[in-house]
């Protein structure tokens, strides 16, 4: 009987080959249920110790998720459930989550572990750019107070965006955004600044389908553990945020 926080016998079988095999030594945990396990601390938001006596070993479970988190496996995983995506029309965007006082601490934390100072507190901000589906291509992390701009131009590199059509806010129209998506043979649809001096046309039309990228991280941070950051470290953060992808691009 599938439990709450449990994925299906259906989406398993889609991922589960992807998930290395212990090759010598005494049989580990099974991987679906180390799977599940991360699955419900995702979802539920509660710390590693808290974990149910039916996955076994909270130890256990925390240390094969280390494994697959320095491995990329989660990462290859992701990568993996997304090469089937539309890419005709993109949308990018941010959001910023409240980094709470439990991922404090780790060396270098300002910039490498990408927790920030503002206004808000202490925060961390999640980059995506989705397809025309609403499903994640990338995700990326920096410090709160980072502004969009500064980062689009990294994120979009990592995408062919060749004949695709960027929808974002006004915050991503500056001219060297613009001028990038145009030199990769992209085209933007993002409405210029009220204070701009050389407007641009804007499809506004198009600009509408931008809300599936706001759809994704509503969907995105109905996991509680990534409504709110508990992870010293950035890569242990962000490998939480590839499960979540990959729970959405299972469904």
């Amino acid at each position: 009987m599938q439990r709450r926080y449990e994925i299906s016998d259906e989406q398993w079988e889609r991922i589960k080959e992807m998930f290395p095999r212990a090759k010598t030594g005494r049989p580990g945990k099974d991987s679906r249920l180390i799977f599940n396990a991360i699955l419900w601390i995702v979802c539920s938001g509660a710390p590693w110790r808290d974990l149910p006596e039916r996955f076994g070993s909270w130890k256990t479970v925390y240390s094969r998720f280390c494994k697959w988190r320095d491995k990329g496996t989660l990462f290859r995983v992701f990568e993996d459930l997304k090469k089937d995506s539309d890419y005709e029309n993109l949308s990018i965007d941010s959001t910023t989550v409240k980094a709470h006082q439990s991922s404090a601490g780790a060396k270098d934390s300002e910039v490498g572990q990408h927790i920030g100072k503002s206004s808000g507190g202490r925060t961390t901000k999640i980059h995506a750019v989705v397809d025309g589906l609403g499903n994640p291509l990338y995700i990326g992390l920096t410090a709160g107070q980072v502004h969009d701009s500064r980062k689009s131009v990294e994120i979009l590199s990592q995408l062919n965006i060749q004949g695709s059509n960027i929808l974002a806010d006004k915050a991503y129209g500056t001219r060297e955004i613009r001028e990038y998506i145009e030199g990769k043979g992209g085209r933007y649809t993002i409405p210029p600044k009220s204070n701009t001096k050389e407007k641009w046309e804007c499809d506004y039309h198009t600009y509408k389908e931008r809300h599936l990228v706001e759809c994704f991280f509503n969907k995105l941070k109905r996991f509680r553990r990534l409504g709110t950051r508990y992870d010293k470290l950035a890569a242990s953060f962000i490998n939480f945020i590839y499960l979540g992808c990959i729970i959405i691009l299972l469904k």
